[in-house]
């Protein structure tokens, strides 16, 4: 097809870097950026105007435009798109949001190992060659009472790693109301298939008893196994069998127990008034073989899943060959073992932002929505509830003090407009508002300027 008056009106490459805000973005951004940005304008409208007998017949084109969305183009293209926000939805472990943010200790680590080299493998005193598990399996040991433990990067992989290792080949015991699904698709009975374990339910859904365990044990028999029902709740008529008397069980019968915490709490959660989280220092006192758990939810520290137990079994695990494939990197080693150091100080809750999240006074909250509503003409403290949410404590909520936005336009309008400014909001009764326990104080300034950006105040 020949080529229509206008298209060939349309400048070259050279032509278009040339126009301003064009040239001023590669001034800025480099050549390589702004060059691809030309070219795929240019041959957006050149496949525009080809088949358009009328686009043709207009006979002019609008260059300073061509240029001006090449250099929108060069620099939406230069912008990570992982970005901060402010979490002001009162959900503390966010999973959308990156879940736990890490304590000012880990960031420090973070940085200091990230510019540079480490000793990540190696040995300072011997000069040889390390395990970089060594500096995270000191301090698991020190706050855990554990033998042994390893770290894997979340942790579902630390339970299909702990299957593959323990039980391939064979059957692995677990309530049926346990083998549940959790965020993602990831169900239980999947994961045990993909380690080459055989699940073997016993019990009902909302009642299980240790009789319908040991009769489950055969010569097949691996382990036995609890699953932390993290994100759901099955309430009334029910019964499940402590870790004591499993670990009991199991123990009398020779063979392993496992136990998959999911969130990990090294905190009674109680203390803030809320339900009992299980807590891994129980698990362990219990008599568990393993104990598997997230980094990244209530233990407050960077994604990671965390084996930890008896040194046989640690050790058959890290032999697996999938270890290699689900080992940490330096920056989350540096990060988890400064998070876990502020347990061994006693810092914790104090130091660790999810903690400090849950634990803030309802004054305070108030007293930090009401500062807001001084600078927002027509906003107004309402009472709520905030979750804490990342698969932790179902359903179970804290009280806090809501600033109410004014209505200007729909709600979700008004969320979408937070959000291009980085904050994320929520709608209670119609209305947005923003829940200060997961809001950072250092964060209050950024927040009202965000609200001012917004056309909020």
């Amino acid at each position: 097809m020949p080529a229509s008056p206008t298209a060939r009106l349309l400048p070259s490459v050279n032509e278009l870097l040339k126009r301003q805000p064009l040239a001023e973005a590669e001034a800025a951004l480099g050549h390589e950026i702004v060059l691809r940005a030309a070219r795929k304008v240019l041959q957006a409208e050149r496949e525009r105007l080809l088949p358009s007998p009328a686009a043709a017949g207009e006979g002019t084109l609008d260059i300073a435009a061509l240029a001006a969305q090449a250099a929108e183009m060069a620099w939406l293209a230069a912008a990570p798109s992982l970005r901060p926000v402010i979490n002001a939805t009162g959900v503390v472990i966010h999973t959308n949001l990156g879940r736990a943010p890490l304590c000012a200790e880990a960031i420090l680590a973070v940085q200091g190992l990230g510019a540079g080299y480490s000793n990540l493998e190696l040995d300072l005193a011997s000069g040889k060659r390390g395990d970089r598990q060594d500096h995270i399996q000191g301090i698991l040991r020190e706050v855990l009472g554990v033998e042994a433990a390893v770290v894997v990067n979340n942790n579902a992989s630390a339970v299909l790693l702990v299957l593959t290792a323990l039980a391939r080949g064979k059957e692995v015991v677990v309530s049926r109301g346990q083998a549940v699904e959790i965020g993602g698709g990831f169900r239980i009975p999947d994961v045990m298939r993909r380690g080459g374990a055989r699940l073997v339910e016993v019990g009902s859904t909302n009642r299980t008893y240790a009789r319908d365990y040991e009769d489950a044990i055969s010569e097949k028999t691996a382990a036995l196994m609890r699953i932390h029902s993290s994100n759901f709740r099955v309430i009334g008529f029910t019964n499940e069998v402590g870790i004591d008397d499993m670990a009991e069980l199991a123990h009398r019968r020779g063979v392993l127990l496992l136990d998959d915490l999911g969130s990990g709490s090294l905190i009674d959660t109680t203390q803030f008034g809320l339900m009992r989280e299980p807590m891994v220092q129980h698990s362990v006192a219990a008599g568990v073989d393993l104990v598997c758990f997230s980094g990244d939810k209530l233990l407050g520290g960077p994604q990671a899943g965390i084996i930890a137990g008896r040194r046989e079994a640690v050790e058959r695990c890290k032999r697996d060959p999938l270890m290699r494939a689900m080992r940490t990197d330096k920056m989350t080693m540096a990060a988890l073992q400064a998070t876990l150091l502020e347990y061994l100080k006693g810092r914790a809750p104090e130091s660790i932002p999810v903690w400090r999240m849950i634990a803030a006074p309802l004054d305070e909250l108030r007293r930090r929505s009401s500062l807001w509503a001084s600078h927002l003409p027509g906003s107004e403290v309402v009472d709520g509830r905030s979750a804490i949410g990342g698969g932790s404590l179902p359903e179970e909520t804290l009280p806090t003090a809501l600033l109410r936005l004014p209505r200007k336009g729909s709600p979700q309008r008004q969320l979408g407009v937070l959000r291009s400014g980085g904050v994320i909001a929520r709608i209670q009764d119609d209305s947005v508002v923003l829940d200060p326990r997961t809001v950072q104080p250092a964060e209050d300034d950024a927040l009202l300027q965000a609200l001012s950006d917004a056309g909020a105040m």
